[in-house]
């Protein structure tokens, strides 16, 4: 399985530009001390809104700040941090998941009813209610993704396992008498490990955007803590007279999204082949006459 998933995603060659895309900005977020040129957070007055120069390659901000030590050291809270958050998210939800879809019954209702409860708020607005609660700042937002993103996960991966639940071998192994626990381990767990690739995949992306959003309205990272979105707040003072101070953190926001997302899609297709060949059955008879849709063509 993981062999031909490996292949499949090889094979496809935006999916290799995507996954190279995320290594090289995961490894520059990790050695950021390594890879900027200089230190984020010192200003130099003489340098206020240089442009671009061989020591200064993106120039520097109204502080005289290095730019691009600035976005380097912003994948930190931008991306790890995210990261970080996500992983914890589906870590609870894929638990609760995983118990309520494998056991049923008053489990599964309990676990069910406070996902409920959980998503019937508005996401965004329940981020605001907990920052407004605990105060503005970076560990407030990704405490706030963290409690509100697991019922989500939750609810989809508890699909899954009902579903693969209904397989004969795991009946089987129930009425032989084998230990709920392993067959979690070794049949639930590798059957549904591929949804929850796609869902934290597809969700990483929405969760990047959202903290730089928050950031931007200045509730996420404060000064003088470099992230995209706060470089994007802090650049709009200027943004029709040097709208590069906007431009930097603007692409690597979209760069890093967009590899996100074409990751997500190519793993998706990658689990599930016949997606791939819908699509691309979508794409032929869109391209063809009115008229000849849903007609055979020699």
């Amino acid at each position: 399985m993981k062999m031909r998933l490996l292949t499949n995603l090889l094979q496809d060659k935006l999916a290799v530009l995507s996954l190279a895309v995320i290594g090289l900005i995961l490894a520059a977020g990790a050695m950021a001390p390594v890879f900027a040129p200089h230190d984020p957070n010192a200003v130099n007055m003489d340098l206020r809104y240089a442009g671009a120069s061989w020591h200064y390659l993106l120039g520097n901000d109204h502080l005289g700040r290095c730019i691009l030590s600035r976005l380097i050291y912003g994948i930190r809270p931008s991306v790890l941090g995210v990261l970080a958050a996500l992983f914890v998210s589906v870590a609870l939800g894929a638990f609760l998941g995983l118990v309520a879809g494998y056991f049923k019954g008053k489990t599964d209702a309990v676990i069910m009813r406070v996902c409920d409860i959980m998503l019937s708020f508005p996401g965004y607005v329940m981020t605001l209610a907990i920052v407004g609660i605990l105060g503005v700042g970076l560990g407030n937002i990704l405490l706030a993704f963290m409690l509100l993103k697991w019922a989500w996960f939750a609810r989809i991966i508890r699909a899954s396992v009902l579903q693969a639940a209904e397989a004969d071998y795991i009946k089987f192994a129930r009425i032989t008498g084998v230990p709920s626990i392993t067959i979690l381990l070794r049949h639930v767990v590798p059957v549904v490990s591929a949804d929850i690739a796609v869902v934290a995949s597809s969700s990483f992306g929405s969760m990047i955007l959202q903290l730089s959003g928050f950031s931007f309205l200045g509730l996420g990272v404060q000064a003088p803590n470099a992230e995209w979105g706060m470089m994007l707040n802090e650049a709009r003072d200027v943004m029709f007279s040097r709208p590069e101070l906007m431009l930097a953190p603007g692409l690597a926001i979209v760069l890093t999204v967009s590899a996100v997302n074409f990751m997500s899609d190519a793993l998706q297709t990658a689990l599930d082949p016949t997606l791939s060949k819908t699509n691309r059955k979508f794409r032929e008879q869109a391209s063809l006459p009115v008229k000849l849709r849903g007609k055979e063509v020699a």
